[in-house]
């Protein structure tokens, strides 16, 4: 088994550098949003000069690209490992909203509104298609009514997800159901749309969820 590659100091600047700039682009899009994100206001608040930081970034499109390929990455991860602990559909919808209180501007720079000029590469479009794997195989071990149990293993299978992932349609109607209503709650919740109307968001989500799984 080879050693893993070593690597160099000024590979370990480079990178602390590059943790850093994130960090200050957090604060920004915080403050401001993202579509307010500058290289120039970032390298002044660390004391350095713009030609300096774009050595560490090419532009700002590849900096949200980093942002955005963090964001997806930890919460294909966080679905992945509350599959491998055993979660069902009803625990990945837990995990979502976990994910998601965890960090909003994460939430919203990812499912908010599309930051303005910028196109993601389509690599960022792979990560996200390995969460909606794990939501698909939670959904295809569902029965049609939405009862848990064994998914009948004969249901014709016409479509696929992420250009391999076999996903019998009523297990992807119910797959894109549940993300998007979930979602949409969330979405309400993290904007603040539910202060001073009476109520606890979680119970809301809890309600849609069960409404869902047909509860």
């Amino acid at each position: 088994m080879p050693e893993p590659r070593t690597t160099t100091p000024r590979e370990r600047y480079r990178a602390q550098v590059r943790a850093e700039i994130k960090e200050h682009a957090w604060e920004q899009i915080a403050a401001a949003g993202a579509s307010a994100l500058s290289l120039n206001a970032i390298a002044k608040r660390m004391g350095m000069s713009g030609p300096a930081l774009y050595r560490y970034f090419d532009g700002r499109d590849e900096l949200i690209t980093e942002l955005v390929r963090d964001a997806y990455r930890s919460q294909a991860d966080a679905f992945r490992a509350a599959a491998g602990a055993g979660a069902d559909l009803a625990g990945l919808a837990h995990t979502l909203r976990a994910w998601a209180l965890d960090d909003p501007q994460r939430y919203f720079l990812v499912y908010g509104t599309p930051v303005p000029g910028y196109r993601a590469p389509d690599d960022i479009t792979e990560i996200a298609a390995e969460t909606m794997t794990v939501i698909l195989d939670a959904c295809a071990a569902l029965p049609p009514d939405g009862s848990t149990g064994a998914f009948d293993a004969h249901l014709e299978t016409h479509r696929q997800w992420a250009g391999g992932h076999p996903a019998p349609s009523a297990a992807l109607h119910r797959a894109l159901s549940f993300w998007s209503r979930l979602h949409g709650v969330l979405s309400l919740e993290l904007a603040g749309q539910f202060t001073g109307m009476g109520f606890d968001p979680a119970l809301l989500f809890a309600a849609e969820l069960d409404a869902l799984l047909g509860r």
